[in-house]
């Protein structure tokens, strides 16, 4: 049976025992208790927002912790834990000053040494925070609601790096959890932020709890993406995990659940028969789609083979796989998000021209490829991931190399890219994942990007030239040298590929007709969220 056939006949059948079988039909009410029931994109299984980039880690650090600043949806910067600052005239010191009733959920006040702490935790692994930790000479807490940041020379983007607003987050955590190695994972759930975690009730690869943090001050501001006042207007919010995505479609619409996060493209139209759903978009830049390389092991330590991929991969091909549909995916080849300053057309003929299955044969022949394994890790439970690895193994294949597909859940497909040792033990060659227009904006802030080696992103590329190229586009003195700057990066980027950007889409959101305030941004915020 087809898989549209099946999901027909399991639309007719109603999904009671599909239903059943993931616990919604018997979920116990929560007296005078109002509750969101949300499907998130993957299952919960990493509690560190700064160890992962992965979205699911991120959109439950929001829930649960708070920033110093953040940006609205005019890309401007706003204090958000802050209350006042100040900068000297020199431009090298900020003097800080946290807001009042900002308490962390075990009831203890937040200081000036927890964010102190958070920062330079955050600063270990984020690209951005990376850029700030250079430019800084102390941290300093005057007291306990005030705290400076004393830089070596102006840095122009440090409240930028401070209102981050996607992976990674600078996420306020207490001194004690913050105080942990970067490198190391944290397992304790404890922020400002206007939900709380209910540990007790999470069960990874079923559901995650969280309850109204009844302390939390939201500012007065009105939310505009991750800045303004996070108000809460439920009591509960679950996200129940369901990977497989008939089943969440039949949920939604038997009401069994409030809101679906990303919609598969083909249940589109199913849902839409329904007159009690909604279905949207609510990202107004879309993602990108990439190809990220293992650098650190054979064979794609070798830039040849990376480039016999640029003459396989078709954009339009991976645009349909992903959307479904030319409204929602496009063609964009460029390193930097398409509609964003620095997207650049420069070396694009590339992945526009025709596809060159001999030329690309010709590359892995002269980087001397001897048959080595390469594994594709996938991930069934994520539509856009699972569509990229099955056209990526299809393309591999063609050009007569060994690979396989690794195909789990996206939860193990995160813990399984951190590994560093070759496949045979448990390493990978080639992961999907896609990542918001914001986090490929711009040099500053695109992960993918960096040539860092063990400070790079997962694939650990090494290129020196790219991090000269980078520190001068922070060095540019205005808007038209740092464009050519990021024109030089994509020129050298088609050279050392450190990722292939595969499209530019939107996924749609679903939700019941009596749920309102869903924040158009490209994170699914769940405060300003009410449901009748």
């Amino acid at each position: 049976m087809t898989t549209a056939k099946m999901r027909s006949s399991l639309a007719a059948l109603g999904f009671a025992i599909a239903l059943a079988g993931i616990g919604l039909l018997a979920q116990p009410a929560v007296a005078q208790q109002k509750t969101l029931k949300f499907v998130p994109e993957a299952d919960l299984r990493s509690l560190d927002p700064i160890w992962t980039t992965a979205y699911i880690t991120r959109n439950y650090g929001y829930m649960v912790y708070d920033t110093l600043f953040a940006v609205n949806e005019k890309f401007e910067v706003q204090p958000q834990m802050v209350d006042k600052y100040v900068l000297s005239p020199d431009k090298l010191t900020y003097t800080f000053t946290l807001r009042d009733g900002l308490k962390w959920h075990d009831g203890q006040p937040v200081k000036s040494a927890d964010c102190i702490a958070s920062v330079e935790r955050w600063a270990k692994r984020d690209p951005l925070g990376q850029k700030l930790a250079e430019m800084t000479e102390s941290w300093k807490a005057v007291d306990d609601k005030t705290f400076t940041l004393k830089l070596k020379r102006p840095f122009a983007l440090t409240l930028d790096a401070l209102a981050k607003p996607s992976s990674n987050v600078p996420f306020m955590m207490p001194e004690r959890v913050a105080k942990t190695d970067a490198f190391t994972q944290i397992t304790e759930s404890i922020g400002s932020g206007p939900f709380k975690f209910v540990k007790a009730e999470w069960v990874p690869g079923n559901k995650v709890v969280f309850i109204k943090n009844t302390d939390y001050v939201p500012r007065k501001e009105p939310p505009s993406w991750a800045s303004g006042g996070k108000v809460v207007k439920v009591d509960r919010v679950e996200w129940l995990y369901i990977p497989d995505s008939a089943t969440a479609a039949a949920a939604l619409n038997a009401g069994e659940v409030d809101w679906w996060q990303q919609v598969p493209p083909d249940l589109v139209p199913l849902l839409s028969k329904n007159k009690s759903i909604k279905i949207e978009n609510t990202d107004p830049m879309g993602s990108m789609g990439i190809v990220r390389f293992n650098q650190l092991h054979p064979p794609f330590n070798n830039p040849k083979m990376r480039q016999a991929l640029l003459y396989l991969v078709n954009q339009q091909d991976y645009a349909l796989a992903i959307a479904g549909d030319a409204k929602q995916g496009k063609a964009c080849p460029s390193f930097f998000t398409c509609g964003s300053p620095s997207e650049s057309k420069v070396g694009s003929e590339v992945l526009t021209g025709k596809r060159d299955l001999a030329k690309a044969k010709q590359l892995i022949q002269e980087a001397g490829y001897k048959g080595e394994k390469i594994i594709v890790l996938s991930a069934t439970d994520q539509p856009i991931v699972h569509s990229q690895g099955l056209l990526t193994l299809e393309l591999l294949k063609s050009a007569g190399l060994n690979a396989e597909l690794a195909a789990n859940d996206w939860g193990t497909l995160i813990n399984r890219r951190a590994v560093k040792e070759p496949i045979d033990k448990g390493g990978w060659s080639i992961f999907h994942t896609w990542w918001v227009g914001p986090d490929m904006a711009n040099p500053a802030i695109n992960a993918p990007m960096r040539g860092a080696g063990e400070k790079a992103w997962f694939g650990w590329p090494t290129d020196p030239e790219m991090e000269k190229l980078r520190d001068a586009w922070f060095d540019a003195p205005d808007a038209a040298t740092q464009k050519k700057i990021a024109d030089d990066m994509q020129k050298h980027a088609w050279q050392s590929v450190p990722f292939i950007p595969t499209a530019q889409f939107v996924i749609p959101t679903a939700y019941r007709s009596n749920v309102s305030g869903l924040l158009i941004s490209p994170i699914a915020f769940l405060w300003n969220v009410e449901k009748k």
